[in-house]
């Protein structure tokens, strides 16, 4: 839990979407024939690059274990599983706002495509100098 809160902050989220994301860890360490030693040895590794116990390190400290294992494997099946775990759980999507695909009711068109009041409003201007035949779909620049 702890690896995934450093590798992956998102300060107001509660646990249970990260708890999710470490039993599955450790539920495919175990069902992945001959790697099953890739998250224990993984954890140890991160323990050695903590200089001990990582589960006591302040942030500053714990983020740079973090980034001393980052080319390993164990911290590319732990990248890999959690970006796609937890950006797909229903709870997140929640937290983020993210109200889902959308395809089966349309699309996002007629559903708060604009409602995005967090982004700064686009700057939109008409280009006005002289015709620039690049510019024209379907035409050749050459």
């Amino acid at each position: 839990m702890r690896l995934l809160r450093v590798a992956y902050p998102h300060p107001g989220f509660p646990d249970a979407p990260y708890e999710r994301v470490a039993k599955l860890l450790a539920e495919a360490e175990a069902a992945v024939e001959g790697e099953e030693d890739v998250i224990s040895q993984g954890l140890d590794d991160l323990d050695a690059a903590a200089g001990g116990d990582f589960d006591v390190l302040d942030d500053e400290s714990a983020t740079a274990a973090v980034a001393a294992i980052t080319d390993s494997a164990f911290f590319a099946r732990v990248h890999a599983t959690f970006v796609v775990t937890f950006y797909d759980d229903h709870e997140v999507w929640d937290l983020l706002g993210y109200e889902g695909p959308s395809y089966d009711r349309g699309g996002y068109l007629h559903r708060g495509f604009d409602d995005l009041d967090w982004l700064p409003r686009p700057r939109i201007t008409e280009y006005d100098g002289p015709p620039r035949p690049e510019l024209i779909a379907g035409r050749d620049a050459r």
